[in-house]
């Protein structure tokens, strides 16, 4: 959005600061500005000069020799190629030595043998706007040799504000006024028209039929236009804007096109409400209805170009036909134009999804479907009509007389409850509720009680962003500025939302694979043609038309990338979604899952020697990691599920969850991935992620032992037929409340061990809480053990 400094100081006289100070100010309130152009830096050596005469060219049909007064006493002679060059008129000349926008430095010159002592100056040129199909022509009178900038205005600053698609009252002056102002809306003054005089519109209410000074009007689309003011003017004279008017235009980067036109672009900018203005004269009825379009049709618009419609578009059509696009632009057929002396004013409330679609269908993008797009206020479109009709009688003449409110859906607003101490909890300061209320009310929020508990808060219009509690707190914090706040962070609970899930199933996969040395990837969610795929009804490219059914296949390509820079070691690992169509047709199934791929070392390189590869065994060790996050997870020998067509036979394994296969790995087949004879063999995992991570209970702490263990060795003669799993359990029911741990570690068979029996050494820690334990309490333990083991299972000690 393009601000005119000068402009918004016209709306806020208490406005202070430079530019750029209030650029600062505007980044602190969230609107910030993306850059502050000087529009008069570069053009202040260019003057004001009357061309006197203009002959043509002897070397060039396409060229006129001009002779020019710029003021200096002396006639200069200027070679122009400009089509509107007429002598009499005054316009922007550069004199030799002046340097324009873009560092054009201005020299004598000889054009096809005529010497050239300047340049007259298109808007373009001068940087003030596109227009370079001719000169840039002035109206009003001012001696030869006048400053340029001086004359026009031009010490003006443009201040290119980066507007959020949530934010649309910012797409107009007063909008960034009402922000900016000291005092908020208090400050911000409409200032009269140069010229002009009170202009009363009286819009006489109806519903979805009206009339205005004989013109028929009727809303036959209530939804994709829920209101529709219009004003007759007649007797107006179409002529080129006067001065400041062009010069306001001119700052914001607009071509002043003329003076009805422009009126109607001013108070688009002022206020942010898109208008229109039709020739009264080509409207057939005169009859304005609002309706949707015919099939097929086909509509030339003011920029020239024939569109074919749909009969979703939504149109403004008069007796016989369509006469604008509505919200995006008017039509060939009802422009006005030199000839013009009625016109009919359109100020509109249109649908926003009914103007973006039909703008993005033709690829039609204006100022106007900007806004309409975003969102207008519904309430300000009467001061809006009055404000464009005051503007046009100033600069035309003419007078109103007849107007009418088409709003057969009135708007209602939309009512918030604050809690002020749901604010001091947000924010982290307690302000009193008439603080808060001093705040909103600055910016247009109306609170019914100061004093009350919640505060009942009116949005206005212009703000459909603000839609719950949370928002009205984020605009007390604006209002009240960010930096005001204590820096410090006091104590706060992030969410009472409990947390999905899956997020814990997500950041448990992170943490394995972290452990592993794996980095996380991020693929895109297209892939070629593939079985059971979803096309895109957009895609790309035609290598990715469809969204991707399994994720290693993109893992795989990112292997491949690293291969051609020379990179053999690659761990990577994605959780994403995948898409299968729905049963019904609907919306696409979508499927949260984890894969990986590595290949390479096993470690990093050390002078120790070479590390080993990576291999089938880590592999399996790493899935049998991932079986741990799935209810009675496991991992088996078997088919790799989705991988089993790109890894190798014999090489795979299936993860199973309750007995269900949701995943599986293996190695790679080296035809299935373009890798160089030096890259080590590539393995891919893939699985279903579970909806939740296993409830795994049971887990105690102890603290750490204050007295010694005592340690006993027993090589027992265990026969064959017992289990060594039955001798621990034996040890541990016989040893006593002083056994910490009972283990094996050594088994024998063979010479001096009777035939039929074995040799099992089990080691058997004692301890105690609250002393040292003694030589006589692991006796004691021991005779018991073997006595048990014995008379159980006829272990002896050996």
């Amino acid at each position: 959005m393009n601000i005119s400094y000068r402009w918004l100081k016209s709306l806020v006289p208490t406005l202070e600061g430079s530019p750029r100070e209030l650029a600062e100010r505007l980044a602190m309130l969230g609107a910030p500005v993306d850059e502050v152009v000087d529009l008069g830096a570069e053009i202040g050596g260019v003057l004001i000069a009357r061309v006197t005469e203009v002959r043509p060219h002897p070397n060039a049909d396409k060229l006129r020799v001009c002779t020019v007064d710029a003021g200096t006493g002396e006639p200069l002679q200027v070679v122009c190629g400009a089509p509107n060059v007429e002598a009499g008129r005054l316009y922007p000349f550069a004199p030799v030595g002046a340097t324009l926008p873009g560092g054009l430095q201005i020299k004598t010159a000889r054009l096809r043998g005529e010497a050239s002592e300047g340049m007259l100056c298109s808007a373009r040129e001068l940087g003030l706007g596109r227009d370079h199909a001719g000169l840039m022509t002035l109206a009003g009178e001012w001696a030869p040799g006048t400053s340029f900038r001086d004359a026009l205005g031009l010490d003006d600053a443009r201040l290119v504000v980066d507007v959020t698609p949530n934010r649309s009252e910012l797409l107009s002056h007063v909008g960034i006024a009402r922000e900016a102002a000291p005092g908020g809306r208090a400050d911000v003054r409409l200032p009269d028209f140069p010229g002009g005089s009170a202009v009363s519109v009286d819009a006489k209410p109806a519903a979805e039929n009206g009339e205005a000074a004989g013109v028929r009007l009727s809303i036959e689309d209530v939804d994709g236009c829920p209101r529709y003011l219009a004003a007759v003017i007649r007797g107006v004279r179409v002529a080129p804007s006067p001065e400041w008017l062009a010069t306001r235009l001119r700052a914001v980067g607009l071509r002043p096109i003329n003076n009805v036109v422009d009126s109607t672009n001013y108070v688009l900018h002022e206020l942010g409400q898109p208008l229109h203005a039709f020739d009264l004269a080509k409207l057939a009825g005169p009859e304005i209805r609002v309706c949707r379009a015919a099939a097929g049709e086909t509509f030339v618009t003011l920029d020239g170009v024939e569109r074919t419609l749909e009969a979703t578009d939504l149109m403004i059509a008069d007796g016989e036909r369509s006469v604008a696009i509505a919200g995006v632009m008017g039509g060939q057929n009802s422009e006005v134009g030199d000839g013009t002396t009625d016109v009919l004013l359109e100020c509109a409330l249109f649908d926003a999804r009914s103007v973006r679609k039909t703008s993005r269908r033709l690829g039609l993008s204006t100022d106007a479907s900007y806004r309409f797009e975003r969102g207008v206020d519904p309430e300000g479109m009467p001061l809006a009509l009055a404000r464009v009709a005051a503007l046009i009688v100033a600069v035309a003449g003419g007078a109103v007389v007849g107007a009418v409110d088409l709003n057969p859906r009135p708007f209602r607003r939309r009512v918030v409850e604050l809690r002020p101490e749901r604010v001091a909890k947000v924010l982290g300061v307690a302000l009193p509720g008439a603080e808060i209320a001093a705040l909103l009310d600055a910016i247009g929020f109306e609170v019914e009680d100061a004093g009350a508990s919640p505060l009942r808060v009116s949005v206005p219009g212009y703000r459909p962003d603000v839609e719950g509690e949370i928002d009205l707190v984020e605009e007390v914090a604006r209002r009240r500025g960010y930096d005001s706040f204590p820096e410090a962070l006091g104590p706060f609970r992030p969410t009472e939302i409990p947390q999905d899930p899956s997020v814990a199933v997500e950041r448990k996969v992170r943490d394995v694979f972290l452990r592993w040395g794996f980095l996380e990837a991020r693929t895109a969610a297209f892939s070629p043609v593939a079985e059971n795929a979803v096309p895109l009804l957009n895609p790309l490219s035609q290598e990715e038309g469809f969204l991707r059914t399994t994720l290693a296949p993109g893992l795989l390509r990112r292997v491949e990338h690293n291969f051609a820079h020379g990179v053999r070691d690659v761990r990577l690992f994605q959780v994403g979604t995948v898409f299968f169509p729905a049963a019904d047709g609907g919306v696409p199934r979508e499927e949260l899952r984890l894969a990986a791929v590595f290949s390479g070392a096993s470690r990093p390189p050390h002078w120790s020697g070479p590390a080993p590869a990576l291999d089938t065994w880590d592999l399996k060790g790493l899935l049998d990691e991932v079986a741990r996050l799935f209810p009675a997870g496991s991992v088996q020998p078997g088919g790799a599920w989705d991988l089993d067509a790109v890894t190798a036979e014999g090489e795979r394994f299936a993860l199973l969850s309750d007995g269900s296969v949701v995943g599986g790995g293996g190695a790679v087949d080296a035809k299935s991935i373009d890798a160089p004879a030096w890259a080590g063999t590539v393995y891919a995992l893939e699985a279903r992620l579970p909806e939740r991570v296993p409830d795994v209970r049971g887990v105690k702490y102890a603290a750490l032992p204050t007295f010694p263990a005592s340690e006993r060795d027993l090589a027992l003669l265990v026969p064959d037929s017992v289990p060594s799993a039955d001798v621990e359990t034996a040890v541990r029911e016989s040893a006593g409340a002083l056994l910490e741990a009972v283990f094996p570690f050594d088994l024998y068979a063979g010479k001096g061990v009777p035939e039929g029996t074995r040799s099992v050494g089990f080691r058997l820690r004692f301890r105690a809480a609250d002393r040292t334990v003694t030589d006589a309490d692991v006796d004691q333990a021991a005779d018991r053990v073997l006595r048990a083991l014995e008379e159980r299972h006829g272990v002896r000690r050996r």
